[in-house]
């Protein structure tokens, strides 16, 4: 074993039994040479597994911060409502609605899916907040022709549940396009970020059984508590 894994193996062990906490700094790439009597060089490649494998984000200038490494799988594939995740995986969110209200369509939907400037649509704007802080940011918008409207408590707990329980809707499948971006001036505002922050940003349309789109949505999650899980089969061809 080289030098630099062992170093790796033993900062990821006192990450993991609290000696370094969450949150915290760990020490310096020069205190961490003397503790462990090994050179820069060495910190640098123990530092970059520990960043790869999600253990520590590196800051310029503010060192390397301890990350949550029991982060909540978050499936990209799948159409699965935010109260659902939590029962999943046993997550103590809250969901907080900033918006809740009746908007012609945006601009970037009309023309799309047979979208009219003339049509309307409830947008919804809400936070999810874990430990405190603000987690991913949802917004949605649908179509009022199909969801007449949404009650806020409705928003608050789960709108799928509301849509298929109460208006008997048959929601059946999405388009997703995934990437990481620069946080908008929305993250900023609500997550407390930086300029410099990346969040990953999930844009998606949703279709009922009969093909009718009747929701666009965007998410914005923050990245240190969330990893993304896809299933994936490789396709052979037919002798």
């Amino acid at each position: 074993m080289n030098k630099f894994e062992r170093v790796y193996l033993d900062i990821k062990h006192k990450i993991e039994n609290g000696t370094y906490p969450i949150g915290e700094l760990i020490p310096t790439e020069h205190e961490l040479a003397e503790i462990y009597d090994v050179s820069r060089e060495t910190i640098r490649k123990a530092q970059k597994l520990l960043l790869e494998n999600g253990f520590i984000h590196k800051k310029q200038g503010r060192g390397s911060t301890v990350l949550d490494f029991n982060r909540f799988v978050f499936p990209f594939s799948g159409l699965v409502s935010f109260k659902e995740l939590q029962a999943d995986q046993n997550m103590k969110a809250e969901t907080r609605v900033i918006r809740n209200e009746v908007v012609k369509a945006p601009d970037f939907l009309i023309g799309k899916e047979g979208v009219t400037e003339n049509e309307r649509f409830i947008y919804l704007l809400r936070t999810r907040i874990i430990a405190g802080e603000v987690m991913i940011i949802d917004e949605d918008w649908f179509r009022c022709s199909v969801v007449p409207s949404i009650p806020s408590r409705v928003a608050k707990n789960s709108v799928y549940e509301y849509l298929e329980g109460q208006l008997d809707l048959d929601i059946s499948y999405a388009t997703k396009d995934m990437r990481a971006e620069i946080v908008s001036e929305l993250g900023l505002e609500l997550m407390k970020l930086t300029p410099m922050d990346y969040v990953i940003k999930t844009d998606s349309f949703v279709y009922l059984e009969d093909t009718t789109f009747f929701q666009y949505s965007i998410s914005h999650t923050r990245l240190e508590k969330f990893h993304f899980q896809e299933f994936a089969r490789r396709r052979h061809s037919i002798k």
